[in-house]
Formats: C-alpha cells, sequence, structure tokens
C-alpha cells in the first residue's frame, strides 16, 4: 500500500477527519461527570449528551447533503469545522452559570455541536467518494476509515489524562483547538464538485428524497442497526472503566488497536466476498463485544468487549460506505452520503437514549442495556440475509 496510489485531496481529507474527530471525542468521556457536576439530578440525563448532539446531526444532515450537491463540498465541510471550533470555546461557560441553568445552557450547547457532525463528514464524504475510483474504493475507504479511528481513539484516551493534568475547561479548549486545525486543513482542499453554484435559500427546501435517498436504504439500514450498540457504548464504556477504576478512554483504546488492524490488513474483504456478507461477518462480532459488555464483571472481559467491537467497526463501517458509494448515483452522492449519516445518528440516538431506561448507574443495570445493542445486530443480520436472497445488488 503505497501514498501515490491517491492524489492529494484524498490525504487531506483524512487528515481534516482525524483532527476533527479528534475534536469532538475528546471531550465525550469526561462529560458523564462534567453534567453531574453540574446539577446532581444531571446524572440521571447522561443520555441526553449523546442523544442531543445526535439529534441536531440527523436533522441537518438533508441540508447539508442538498448543499453538498450545490454549493460544494468544501463549504459544507468548513461550516461544520467552524461550528465545532465556537462551541468548544463556549461550553465553559456552562460551569460559569452552574446549576440547573448551567446543565440546560450546557445541554443547549450539545445541541448546536450536533449541527458540526452533520455537516462536515458528510462534505468529506461525498468528497471522497468523488475522488476513489471504483476500483480503489474499498482500499480507500479501509485507510480514510483508519484515520477515523485513530482520532476516535486517541481522543477518548487523551481525555482522563488532560483533566487530570489541567482541568475540564482546558479539554474544551483542546477540542476547539483540534477543530481550529481541522478549519485550516479544509481550507486547502480542491473542490470536487464539477460546478458549484452560489447559494440560494431554496437550496435549504428538502423532500422526502433529499432525506432518505431510495437506492442507499439497504446501506442506511444497516448502519442504523449496528450504530444502536454505538450509542450505547458512548454512554456506558466510560461508565464501566469508573466502575473498573480504568482510564475513561480504556475501552476505546483496545477497540482502536483491533479496528486498525482491520482497515489496514482487511480492507480488500468486501471486494473478495462482497458488502452484505462482510457486513453479516462484522456484525456478528458486534453481537458478541455487546454479549462480552453484558456480562463484564471484571478487566479481561471489558477488553475482550473493546477487541471484538474493533474488530467489528473495523468491517462494518468502511464495508457500509463503500455500499453506499455503489449504490449512490453520481448526482446525488452527497444526498447518499447525508442518508447514511441520518442512519447513524438515528441509531446513536436510540442507543444512548435506551440508556435513560436500562441503566441506573449500577454495574448490574448494564446487562440489560447492552442486550438492546444485541438484539439490533442480529435484527441486521436477518435483514441481510434477507436482502442477499430476495434482492439484488451491485455487490
Amino acid at each position: 500500500m503505497k501514498f501515490p496510489q491517491f492524489e492529494r485531496n484524498f490525504w487531506i481529507i483524512c487528515f481534516a477527519l482525524f483532527f476533527f474527530i479528534v475534536s469532538f471525542n475528546i471531550i465525550i468521556p469526561e462529560l458523564n461527570d462534567y453534567l453531574s457536576g453540574l446539577y446532581q439530578k444531571g446524572e440521571y440525563l447522561k443520555g441526553l449528551i449523546i442523544f442531543l448532539f445526535s439529534l441536531s446531526a440527523a436533522i441537518s444532515r438533508p441540508f447539508s447533503g442538498k448543499l453538498s450537491d450545490y454549493i460544494g463540498r468544501k463549504k459544507v465541510m468548513l461550516i461544520g469545522a467552524f461550528i465545532a471550533t465556537v462551541v468548544c470555546l463556549i461550553y465553559p461557560i456552562s460551569s460559569l452559570i452552574g446549576g440547573l441553568s448551567g446543565m440546560i445552557f450546557f445541554l443547549i450547547l450539545r445541541f448546536v455541536h450536533g449541527f458540526s457532525a452533520g455537516f462536515l463528514p458528510t462534505g468529506a464524504t461525498a468528497m471522497v467518494t468523488d475522488i476513489l475510483p471504483a476500483e480503489k474504493r474499498s482500499l480507500g475507504m479501509g485507510i480514510w476509515g483508519t484515520f477515523i479511528s485513530v482520532g476516535f481513539g486517541a481522543g477518548q484516551i487523551l481525555a482522563s489524562w488532560i483533566t487530570t493534568s489541567g482541568s475540564i475547561n482546558l479539554l474544551f479548549f483542546v477540542a476547539a483547538g483540534m477543530a481550529f486545525i481541522t478549519l485550516l486543513i479544509v481550507m486547502t482542499l480542491k473542490e470536487t464538485l464539477p460546478k458549484p453554484e452560489p447559494f440560494k435559500f431554496k437550496h435549504l427546501k428538502v423532500k422526502f428524497t433529499d432525506v432518505f435517498d431510495p437506492p442507499v436504504m439497504p446501506a442506511a439500514t444497516v448502519m442504523f442497526l449496528s450504530c444502536v450498540s454505538t450509542g450505547i457504548l458512548f454512554v456506558l464504556a466510560q461508565e464501566v472503566s469508573t466502575f473498573l477504576d480504568l482510564n475513561k478512554g480504556y475501552f476505546f483504546g483496545f477497540y482502536v488497536l483491533s479496528t486498525v488492524f482491520v482497515r489496514l490488513f482487511g480492507s480488500r474483504i468486501s471486494d473478495t466476498i462482497g458488502r452484505r456478507k462482510t457486513l453479516i461477518i462484522g456484525l456478528f462480532f458486534m453481537a458478541g463485544s455487546m454479549i462480552c459488555l453484558a456480562f463484564t464483571r471484571d478487566i479481561t472481559m471489558f477488553t475482550i468487549s473493546a477487541i471484538i467491537f474493533g474488530l467489528s467497526t473495523g468491517l462494518n463501517s468502511p464495508t457500509v460506505f463503500t455500499w453506499t458509494a455503489d449504490l449512490s448515483h453520481i448526482d446525488r452522492r452527497g444526498i447518499g452520503a447525508g442518508t447514511v449519516f441520518i442512519a447513524l445518528e438515528l441509531g446513536i440516538m436510540l442507543g444512548s437514549f435506551s440508556t435513560i431506561f436500562t441503566y441506573d448507574n449500577t454495574f448490574d443495570s448494564i446487562s440489560l442495556a447492552a442486550a438492546i445493542g444485541t438484539g439490533c445486530s442480529f435484527l441486521a443480520i436477518i435483514y441481510l440475509f434477507w436482502h442477499l436472497k430476495y434482492r439484488e445488488s451491485k455487490t
């Protein structure tokens, strides 16, 4: 695998996504404690931290997807990076306000922050799809996904260290700095949309087909069901780490090691056996990870769960996006990417929101919370077996 296989724009996008993913992931492990510290009853609303972020991201996807097909991929990415920078700088005001008002202000910021994730990855995915030739699409998506996974893990691992060495406010400022670096990197990109148009308010008018692009719905369905587990883990991983007296980024540290291994050395699997069969394998790993989490009572089972989850996402994530690229019409790649990202956000929303009802801040309640993710993984497997038998696909 040599760098010259891909053009300059591809590598710029990879590094931009790395810093962006670090930016919003570096604060996640500390937000549960931060919310509890703002307001005593906030500890029962931990699921809202991820839910509100994902809600606004999902709301913005139809607009960002359509805008990227009209005004350009680069401009959509710049909007996302700018929002992330500003919101991260404002987070510390929540602690100055304090109490119930501070908690409400913080949750509003979480909602606004989600718009950044609704814009930047959508534009980036459309641009990557433009750049990658069909014969290199699976490999390219695997490399791109590796940068995202490393950023994800780096943010999660660094969070506790920065907070302990400095403060939670320092963590917010570091996140803002990472988002600003993303903004600078995106500025160097060359637009790939052939004929970008000036912004017009009519571009904000969306129809049903701008929200859910019919050809990519099979990939979106799998994305939705698989991301329920991700939403659950966003809430529970740092909670279990606290129970076991571990770094709050412990789970995602092992997750990154295994998912990077799969993406670097198994990125062509879906080209060989097909997208759907690859996803079935990945989803079995995901179900196994959630089962291990349900039975976690010590560091060994927790580590196994993290490693298996990494294997799962290392197969699932690039395969879903490659399948999306296969299914998308050339003139609707932004909308197609937006559809799959909406499914991602809805899955994370369902998973994180479910913990409000299944997780009561005790170790024993983790089993019930994890069972939701296990069930959704098996539903996705059943759907793919049905799709293989009764539906034709490009792969």
